[in-house]
Parts: C-alpha cells; sequence; structure tokens
C-alpha cells in the first residue's frame, strides 16, 4: 500500500529468477574483491536478505556483482531491476558514491576495454616497479619537483589519459634503474622527484652523477623530502669537482 506522502515509481519494476546464465559482467567494471566477497559471504550465509542488484538492457550487473555470485552459489533467487542505458560510467559514479575505485581499479578496467594508453601504462608499472603517481608523470609527460603527491587527473580516470612519449618515459626510467645497486630507496617517491628536477638542469650531467656514486657507493641514504634529496645530490655530484655547480634551483 502506498502512503498518501509516496509517490509510485510505475517504471521500475523488480524481477526475480534463478537463472543465472541471465546475467554477465559489465566489461571494464573493476575485478571482484576477494576479502569482500568473503565477509559478504559470511554475512549473507547468516542473515538472508531480499537484495536487489542493478542491470542494463543487457543484464550486464552495474551494480551487485558480489551479491549476484554469492546468491548464484547458495542457488538462491536473483532480484534484480533493469536500469536501461546504464554502463562502465553509471558504475563508477555508483562506486564513488559508496567504495572508491582505487587506481589499479580504474587501469584494469579501461585495459578490459581495450585502451591502449591504459595497456602501456600497466605494463610500463609491471616492468619497473613505479608507484602509480611516478609512472603518470613519466607517461604523460608532465614534471614535478615539489613535495606535494602528484594525483591522477580527472581525465585518467574518465579514460581520457594518453601516453605522450614512451621511448622518453622509458629513457628515464632505465636512467632510475641504474641507482638501485647504490641506493635501495631509489624508488621512493619524493626521491625520484629531485630525479626529475636534476634531469632538467642544464648543469646536470647524469651520466657524472652516476660515475660519483660508483666513486661514494654508500653515500645515498633516505632523506625526508625531495628538497633533502636535491641538496644531498649536489652534494655527491660536487664530490672533488673542480668547479661547483648549484643543482638544487
Amino acid at each position: 500500500m502506498i502512503r498518501s506522502n509516496e509517490t509510485p515509481m510505475d517504471n521500475i519494476q523488480v524481477y526475480t529468477t534463478k537463472d543465472y546464465s541471465l546475467f554477465k559482467t559489465l566489461n571494464g567494471n573493476r575485478d571482484v574483491n576477494q576479502i569482500h566477497l568473503s565477509r559478504l559471504k559470511e554475512s549473507m550465509s547468516e542473515n538472508h536478505l531480499i537484495t536487489i542488484i542493478m542491470v542494463n538492457e543487457n543484464y550486464e550487473i552495474i551494480d551487485g556483482q558480489h551479491r549476484f555470485l554469492i546468491s548464484q552459489e547458495y542457488k538462491l533467487p536473483i532480484y534484480y531491476i533493469i536500469c536501461k542505458n546504464y554502463g562502465l560510467k553509471e558504475v563508477q559514479i555508483l562506486n564513488a558514491n559508496m567504495k572508491n575505485w582505487t587506481i589499479t581499479d580504474y587501469v584494469n578496467g579501461y585495459c578490459d576495454l581495450g585502451y591502449k594508453d591504459y595497456i602501456i601504462y600497466r605494463e610500463f608499472v609491471e616492468n619497473y616497479g613505479f608507484q602509480s603517481q611516478i609512472a603518470l608523470l613519466l607517461l604523460s609527460g608532465e614534471h614535478s619537483s615539489g613535495d606535494s603527491v602528484v594525483s591522477p587527473s580527472s581525465k585518467f580516470k574518465e579514460g581520457l589519459f594518453k601516453v605522450k612519449d614512451l621511448d622518453n618515459a622509458k629513457k628515464i626510467a632505465e636512467k632510475i634503474m641504474m641507482i638501485e645497486p647504490y641506493y635501495k630507496g631509489f624508488l621512493r617517491r619524493s626521491f625520484i622527484y629531485a630525479l626529475f628536477a636534476m634531469f632538467k638542469n642544464e648543469n646536470f650531467e647524469f651520466t657524472e652523477f652516476i660515475a660519483k656514486l660508483k666513486q661514494q657507493p654508500t653515500t645515498m641514504s633516505d632523506c625526508t623530502n625531495t628538497s633533502q634529496y636535491k641538496v644531498l645530490i649536489e652534494e655527491i655530484y660536487n664530490y672533488r669537482r673542480r668547479e661547483k655547480v648549484n643543482l638544487r634551483y
């Protein structure tokens, strides 16, 4: 019965079925979270409440893929509503209001959809082991020499990320990897930010820096921030150098 202050939603109907083969995974949706699945399974096994999942006209699950998998495993009926023209964008909006997508979620989602730049991004991260912010900076051609964390842009989350110069990104990545024998913290974000600043400095020669590290293999140490790393790099670089150079500005 509809109360006086309620409005009927004539265009929404709840359906029920045990034909699990009707439903599909939406291409590009984030992977099933096994931890969330396990916790939800335990909860549903103890207290089975009727829960409604959301699908589009193609029966691709927009919201409720974990609940669907558990209901299927326990052979429970599926209650669902059909939302026409819903797709990945709506999935992301729904999840943004519940559990934020991680960078990995976005990357895997767009890779599943065949976005070439995101596939390159994922392979780049896997090959070099960089944090997402560093990989994004290198592949997009952007630069940062500050101490602040670089957050992925809205374009990245919207699927608009483009690789600017893969060859150059690889060249810089290879240089960073060359430091590994002399400094275990070579992948630290603040250290790499300091290197970005060095690479832009016309007085800095990377080959000379590597040579100085070979001469002083234990001089590199962890610093609190990018500014401190710049000071340390300058000290190492100027070791036994007749003409000292300023690399901090």
